[in-house]
């Protein structure tokens, strides 16, 4: 097994994402990107017609009516997939992780990682029982702007951090898409598939392990105010937080998808005693330094002087954009190299987002919605 996972591209399936879906084509692409994968198999809808009909739109060696079907078959097929690809609404994240667990093959997962926290709680348990790999996709953590910050933040060259802004905000709710049968829409404002929040579990999930994957440090309480302003949208579609961290540092923590005018605008802002730190997804290939007492300065991802972390996860030369589907390929590469090691006997070496982290978030969203649900008090973090 080791030789031979070494000497070919891996395979891998996945479960969801057919036809009108969004998230699908992006993991296919990132997981592609790189040339060490090939998306062989899924079940990618509920619906069989649609399943096949999909699988045969992407050329997909094998199609199946079920994903337990296909965690099934592809667990004994001699050229199996070895790891899966997650891409369905919140509420079958867990049951699928579980099933492709369970038949030894690693995991892939779209956020938030599970319905709710016993779900999560249970998939952490099962994750580390099994020895395999779980990976969560937050591909923002994938750019080199951000990998440079958070290796800024853990020289201490921002001094101690003493307040972090997060925001992201966008539209694509603003107007009641959700009874125009837009499929996103649609099962994203529905409590029975995508849990407690919308809005905080969808998008603020994203702004929390932002904050604590760049600045090392761990939301220790929030003070949250949850709003669904389309009448009769029965989850939040905007959010505003108070944040307590690690070592007496604050935080403001807000995301919205009804924001006039806004298409996928996530910065972050982190402000330390010795200099600050500023990026924006929507122009990601600059991080904005703001030394005390001296001149802002404007770092470009691929310049000789970003940090050994930075240049390893960039592709292109200085001055040559790289986005959204490179930094999402970024952590496919990572993971990718890790199934690797674990299938030949070795130790993993990680840098992407692990069950561990999904439990996080999780546990950020029902805090979110308890504390807005209680009147936006103070409740602690676990």
């Amino acid at each position: 097994m080791s030789q031979e996972v070494n000497k070919r591209r891996l395979r891998a399936g996945i479960v969801g994402g057919g036809a009108g879906a969004f998230i699908g084509a992006v993991h296919r692409i990132a997981c592609e990107l790189d040339g060490q994968a090939l998306v062989v198999a899924g079940a990618m809808s509920s619906d069989a017609k649609r399943a096949r009909e999909s699988a045969d739109a992407w050329y997909l060696d094998r199609s199946y009516d079920s994903f337990q079907k296909m965690a099934e078959e592809e667990a004994g097929h001699p050229q199996g997939i070895d790891f899966v690809i997650i891409a369905t609404p919140n509420n079958l994240h867990f049951p699928v992780a579980k099933a492709f667990l369970e038949a030894g093959i690693h995991v892939v997962c779209d956020k938030p990682m599970t319905f709710n926290v016993e779900e999560a709680l249970e998939l952490v348990r099962i994750v580390e029982k099994s020895g395999l790999i779980f990976a969560l996709t937050h591909p923002y953590n994938g750019y080199p702007a951000v990998q440079q910050a958070k290796t800024m933040v853990a020289n201490g060259e921002l001094g101690d951090i003493r307040k972090v802004q997060v925001e992201y905000s966008q539209d694509w709710l603003l107007e009641p898409v959700a009874k125009t049968s837009l499929k996103q829409a649609e099962w994203r404002t529905d409590p029975a598939r995508a849990g407690a929040s919308c809005c905080v579990g969808d998008i603020g999930t994203h702004g929390e392990n932002l904050l604590e994957h760049i600045t090392g440090l761990k939301i220790e309480s929030l003070c949250a105010d949850l709003t669904s302003f389309e009448p009769g949208r029965k989850l939040d579609d905007d959010a505003s937080m108070l944040l307590r961290l690690q070592k007496g540092a604050k935080g403001y923590l807000t995301c919205s998808q009804i924001a006039c005018g806004e298409e996928n605008n996530l910065n972050i802002r982190v402000y330390g005693t010795k200099s600050a730190i500023e990026w924006h997804q929507q122009n990601p290939n600059y991080l904005t330094i703001k030394p005390h007492g001296k001149p802002w300065e404007t770092w470009g991802r691929g310049s000789g002087y970003m940090g050994d972390p930075a240049k390893a996860i960039t592709r292109t030369p200085h001055g040559h954009p790289e986005g959204y589907l490179e930094a999402f390929a970024t952590l496919y590469k990572l993971i990718i190299a890790d199934v690797r090691r674990v299938k030949s006997g070795q130790s993993r070496q990680g840098g992407y987002p692990t069950a561990r982290d999904g439990l996080r978030g999780m546990q950020f969203v029902v805090k979110a919605v308890e504390s807005s649900t209680l009147g936006s008090v103070w409740v602690d973090m676990p």
